[in-house]
Order: structure tokens, then C-alpha cells, then sequence
């Protein structure tokens, strides 16, 4: 678990870095009108969507195992009289 809190902290740092490259191509975009810029503002957005998609898996994921850790220690605890 302490992988997946690492790896959500890191995704977390790398999407914030994301969303300001792709806010600033996208005004890029807008002034420039040129192909080129819309294009680099199209990957862009490519990219910080797929973190944000890691991102919500790895959260879903830490979410499942913690779930279950918990119904394993209450299990645990009702075995042993707590």
C-alpha cells in the first residue's frame, strides 16, 4: 500500500506539471492558430489524461486493498475474541 501512496504522490506531482503544459498550449493553440500548435496541445492533452487515468486506478485500487486489509482484521479480531 505504501507503493500505491507513492505512486499516486508521484502522478499526483507529474499531473499538476501536465495541466499547466497543456493550459498553456492550449492558449498557444488559440492565438497562434497554426496546426502545429493545436496538435502539440492535442498530445498534451493526451498525456495528462492518461495520468489522471493512472491516477484514478492506482486511487481505486489503493481503495480495494484497503477495504480488504480492513475485513481481514475484522475477521482477524472476531477469530481471536476482540
Amino acid at each position: 500500500m505504501v507503493t500505491l501512496r507513492e505512486e499516486i504522490a508521484v502522478l499526483s506531482e507529474q499531473i499538476e506539471v501536465l495541466d499547466d503544459e497543456v493550459e498553456e498550449l492550449r492558449v498557444r493553440a488559440v492565438v497562434s492558430e497554426t496546426p502545429l500548435a493545436v496538435k502539440e496541445h492535442a498530445e498534451a492533452s493526451r498525456h495528462a489524461e492518461l495520468a489522471h487515468r493512472a491516477r484514478r486506478d492506482a486511487q481505486e485500487q489503493m481503495i480495494k486493498v484497503e477495504t480488504e486489509r480492513d475485513e481481514l482484521l475484522r475477521v482477524i479480531g472476531l477469530e481471536t475474541g476482540n
